[in-house]
């Protein structure tokens, strides 16, 4: 375990940097990506150094098919081999689908979707070396249900986990096994830029089934077991993590 490595796509914050925290105390070296936020991401490798790990700091905007390559040839040449990828990093327009614009949708779709498509071709190419890996993407419930001012992001995730299905039946054949965890609100950073913020919370923590809202933890636990050899005949299946929420009408 001492020599595998990680990548964990927008971990400078949030269940990004969770999950990079997690599988550097599980053993993984890590490569954490940002795109904007070069402090948190420079701090969250720091406290993955002191858990005895090496960690790569790359800079990279995933919605960039250039900027991914150039992400993945860092990684070669600084460790050599990549054994788990983590698809956290989103991104999106938060309006109604009549008020979006076309660079609204190309911005979303390019983070959200091609991402998946782009760091999965690049990422099997070095899994393959090693005889195989896991890819886990992180979805959420505006891929299968109607959330408001979601449009964007909805369709984006959805494409995301259409993606996983097609990524786990191909490259199976190299032993790399593609899964997604797609999780209920989350009370981290990236949902105070939703408009409807406080009406979210209010709903996930008055009616979640399970008696309280998702958090951060339920979601990487989720994610470890994917990664883990307990999951290997789970292939190209969105786990939902959201305390039973998204069986109400």
């Amino acid at each position: 375990m001492t020599q595998k490595v990680a990548l964990i796509t927008g971990s400078s914050r949030g269940i990004g940097k969770a999950a990079a925290l997690r599988l550097a105390q599980e053993g993984y070296d890590i490569v954490i990506n940002y795109a904007r936020s070069k402090g948190a991401a420079l701090e969250t490798a720091e406290e993955i150094e002191k858990l005895g790990r090496k960690v790569l700091v790359v800079k990279a905007n995933v919605g960039d098919v250039q900027k991914i390559k150039e992400m993945f040839k860092q990684i070669n040449e600084y460790f050599g081999r990549l054994d788990v990828f983590v698809n956290n990093a989103a991104s999106g327009v938060l309006r109604p689908a009549i008020e979006l614009e076309e660079s609204h949708w190309d911005w979303t779709l390019n983070i959200n979707s091609k991402a998946l498509l782009f760091c999965a071709q690049e990422a099997s190419k070095l899994m393959e070396k090693n005889g195989g890996g896991k890819i886990v993407s992180i979805s959420s419930l505006g891929a299968i249900r109607y959330l408001k001012n979601y449009t964007a992001v909805g369709v984006s995730k959805a494409a995301l986990e259409a993606l996983t299905r097609y990524l786990a039946v191909e490259l199976s054949s190299k032993n790399i096994i593609v899964n997604a965890v797609s999780g209920g609100a989350v009370d981290t950073e990236a949902l105070t830029h939703f408009p409807n913020r406080e009406e979210l919370l209010k709903e996930a923590k008055e009616n979640t089934p399970a008696g309280r809202m998702v958090e951060i933890e339920d979601i990487v636990n989720s994610v470890m077991f994917l990664l883990s050899d307990q999951s290997n005949m789970i292939r190209g299946q969105t786990i939902i993590v959201d305390g039973g929420i998204s069986l109400l009408v």
